[in-house]
């Protein structure tokens, strides 16, 4: 994590402070990352659940646009700078030991927010009361795309690691 932004926030000296006080001082795990779950501000949908390092959380706070960290390609993207599906962020929050992030965000454009093309990457659900064995099957409760990710991203490999 960078000296210059994990220099923006406050250290975390009791619990107190952390859980009780007004000090913002999240906490990073050991690859300096925190959760982000981020939901859509009109209708509380799931959209994506992400990762900031210190530098995306002061982007995200200092412009109210999105901004994550990709493990994969590890560095700092801005939600929908190649797609123009930027989250604009209406509300910020951190839970109670500061140690995830959720944003209330508007998606801009076709409003999708999953890079394979759907509102929301929880666009499957797992079945209940089923034996799980491998042949189990995820029901799609989304059923179109909002765009085509290959018009906008181009023939580029998919960026999760499988």
């Amino acid at each position: 994590m960078s000296k210059e932004y994990q220099k923006k926030f406050q250290p975390r000296v009791s619990v107190e402070e952390v859980e009780e006080g007004s000090s913002l001082s999240p906490k990073f795990n050991q690859d300096g990352l925190i959760p982000c779950v981020t939901s859509d501000s009109k209708t509380n949908e799931v959209l994506m659940v992400g990762y900031m390092n210190a530098e995306a959380l002061t982007k995200t706070i200092e412009n109210a646009e999105a901004y994550y960290y990709s493990r994969s390609r590890q560095k700092v993207w801005h939600k929908g700078s190649t797609s123009g599906l930027v989250q604009t962020v209406k509300e910020i929050r951190i839970d109670d030991d500061q140690d995830s992030i959720w944003l209330s965000v508007e998606v801009g454009g076709t409003g999708a927010s999953c890079h394979v093309g759907y509102k929301s990457c929880f666009y499957r659900s797992i079945p209940l009361k089923n034996k799980v064995s491998q042949n189990l099957e995820l029901k799609w409760e989304e059923k179109e795309k909002l765009f085509d990710p290959i018009e906008v991203y181009g023939d580029a490999p998919n960026p999760t690691k499988l």
